[in-house]
């Protein structure tokens, strides 16, 4: 399964003038997505999009310049437009179940994404929505690759999409799953992450001409067991990893003191190669691994250098492949490996 083009809209500079080697600091305990102007979308019409759909409508336009009608658009969301529910539900208690605002309840369901999509370029292929929280994004993409098997000469749009909401923000920090950032994310040892947003958009088929990479494996694994997903991150590697020369392991540590040493073992594996990580870029939220893979793809590119920010260790200065390893709460896991063309 190849790429053939990707986008970008995240808390860094990953659209239009894209900048790796900055990482913008956090505001208000969260990274917010850096959001373009949108002036391919008319202002009536984004005036009453919800922020996941507006940032997904934004990252794919340019996507569907070189492919007008894909056959299938397929998006992966934990919680779709969760701002727009909210203020659904509001509106309930404060008009007593009356008069409501019809906007905010069809902008806050998940599907809403790839439908607008679908409706803007009046699109009738295949359209679905994966929601599975830490998982949403791989299983967007295993469609993807399901679907590219069973239709050879098709081209999928894919993208993976969430907006971190007051609500949520709330809820999941006094879960004990977000804290301020200190100075160093991996090594604060206190519970929690940074809290992200973001979309990724990809382009894809099964045709390597012009492509900027390609996937050749994805496998996820839902456990809380440390062992379980070391021995099976261990086979992943034997199965999938012929020659590690070349292979950077980027990794979905997130800062988080319950999970530290059970990452760091999982790193581990793979001591002998590249090591990075990327929620200090990202944030952490469930698709976060949708712009992993975005980041996964410029590394790997001809003559490219991974900025210093994202290295923990340094082997090798020119990489090849990119094994992507992330978890959401340690408890969904996946792991992606993605090769230069």
């Amino acid at each position: 399964m190849y790429i053939q083009k990707t986008s970008c809209i995240g808390a860094q500079a990953t659209y239009g003038n894209i900048d790796l080697q900055k990482v913008q600091p956090f505001v208000n305990g969260r990274h917010t997505a850096r959001e373009p102007s949108y002036t391919q979308i008319p202002n009536a019409v984004l005036r009453r999009m919800g922020k996941a759909v507006r940032m997904t409508v934004g990252a794919v336009t340019g996507l569907l310049e070189q492919c007008p009608q894909p056959d299938a658009i397929i998006v992966g969301t934990a919680n779709g437009g969760m701002q727009d529910c909210i203020r659904f539900l509001n509106q309930i208690m404060e008009y007593n179940e009356g008069t409501l605002t019809p906007t905010n309840f069809v902008q806050s369901t998940p599907n809403a994404i790839a439908a607008t999509i679908g409706l803007n370029g009046r699109n009738h292929n295949y359209n679905i929505t994966h929601v599975h929280r830490g998982n949403a994004f791989e299983n967007a993409l295993l469609d993807a690759q399901l679907f590219l098997r069973e239709n050879s000469h098709a081209q999928v749009l894919l993208a993976g999409v969430d907006e971190i909401s007051d609500y949520n923000f709330n809820i999941e920090r006094l879960g004990g799953w977000y804290k301020d950032l200190p100075d160093d994310l991996y090594s604060s040892r206190t519970t929690g992450s940074l809290a992200g947003e973001g979309v990724a958009a990809y382009l894809l088929s099964n045709n390597a001409s012009n492509a900027v990479a390609k996937i050749t494996a994805l496998q996820t694994l839902t456990t809380h067991n440390g062992n379980e997903v070391m021995q099976w991150v261990s086979d992943f590697i034997s199965e999938n990893i012929a020659d590690r020369d070349a292979l950077v392991f980027l990794s979905g540590h997130n800062g988080d003191v319950r999970f530290a040493e059970s990452t760091e073992n999982i790193e581990a594996l793979l001591s002998d190669v590249t090591l990075a990580r990327f929620k200090h870029f990202t944030g952490e939220y469930p698709t976060a691994s949708a712009v992993a893979l975005w980041l996964a793809t410029q590394f790997v590119q001809k003559d490219a250098d991974i900025p210093e920010h994202f290295i923990a260790s340094l082997r090798q200065y020119r990489h090849r492949q990119c094994l992507i390893y992330n978890h959401y709460k340690f408890l969904q896991h996946s792991l992606m490996l993605v090769e230069q063309v």
